[in-house]
């Protein structure tokens, strides 16, 4: 990112550090001299964005940054122009600040900031859906299997904190196809809201070719009681993502896949009203909404 891009984008994200409280004496030097801007440069709720952070001055090889935001790590890439990279995932539920603390060390000392991040609400739709009783209403010993599926699809996002980031290109839709559902709708099943929707899904005959939005590691293939047959993508940096109700699937655990791979056919296994797509992505454990992938760029 040029010089002229950072004075055009730049947010001044550190005046809404009067909306998070005082800086602290220790926080204020960083603060001042930190310069934060997003890509896109309006986050919303429920979206993973670029976060880019410089120090003033002339690049320095000894200056380092790290930082966390809702309990999962940030991975920052040193860029040439002397800033950092990483990208940031943010909750769909909340306010219209998001907080982030950043740390910046420089040999022997490390400096901490709060930083409030201004972010946007999106809107959601309502949807009703009508399924077989037993997947609106599943037994104990259902609710056990769900709870030990959710467990191992958690297991993998942590997991991708400890891969480095594997995608270099932007990424691509997994399906060519319209959009039956959106990210963050309200979900009433049979008359009672239970959940949100927390991915997008793509309609397609049975058998249709599903592809990988971007390069990764298979990370997980499963056959859920929701989600059907079921791969993750373990894209690194903390990046994940994941193709359900698949009718076939047509790659391994282990096996490396590039963008626009076939690894599956659309299907309708696990909880569903008829064959598609549903696919999701996370930032480690924050669910956020696939289609914000597309607004990354190449990085």
């Amino acid at each position: 990112m040029s010089r002229t891009d950072w004075a055009t984008m730049a947010l001044v994200v550190f005046l809404s550090l009067a909306a998070a409280g005082p800086v602290s004496a220790q926080a204020a030097p960083m603060a001042e001299r930190m310069t934060i801007v997003t890509v896109p440069s309006r986050a919303v709720r429920g979206s993973v964005v670029w976060l880019y952070a410089r120090p003033a001055g002339e690049p320095d090889t000894a200056v380092t940054l790290d930082g966390s935001a809702a309990e999962e790590p940030l991975h920052f890439e040193r860029l040439a122009d002397g800033g950092f990279r990483s990208l940031l995932g943010i909750p769909l539920e909340g306010g219209d600040t998001f907080p982030v603390t950043l740390r910046l060390s420089t040999g022997a000392a490390t400096d901490t900031a709060p930083v409030a991040l201004a972010v946007g609400q999106p809107e959601h739709a309502r949807e009703r859906l009508t399924v077989a009783p037993r997947y609106a209403e599943p037994d104990s010993a259902s609710r056990v299997r769900i709870e030990g599926e959710v467990a191992q699809g958690r297991a993998v996002s942590r997991g991708a904190h400890d891969t480095p980031r594997l995608w270099s290109g932007a990424f691509r839709r997994p399906r060519p196809s319209r959009v039956t559902s959106t990210y963050g709708a309200a979900r009433e099943f049979n008359g009672a809201v239970t959940s949100r929707h927390l991915g997008t899904d793509f309609s397609g005959r049975p058998g249709a070719p599903v592809r990988a939005a971007g390069r990764g590691v298979v990370a997980l293939v499963a056959n859920f009681y929701l989600a059907g047959r079921a791969v993750y993508l373990d894209h690194g940096a903390g990046l994940v993502t994941g193709y359900f109700h698949l009718s076939r699937v047509g790659v391994a655990t282990g096996d490396t896949v590039v963008a626009g791979q076939v690894i599956g056919g659309v299907g309708r296994s696990g909880r569903v009203t008829g064959p598609h797509l549903h696919w999701i992505a996370r930032y480690g454990g924050i669910t956020v909404d696939p289609m914000s992938l597309f607004e990354l760029g190449a990085p």
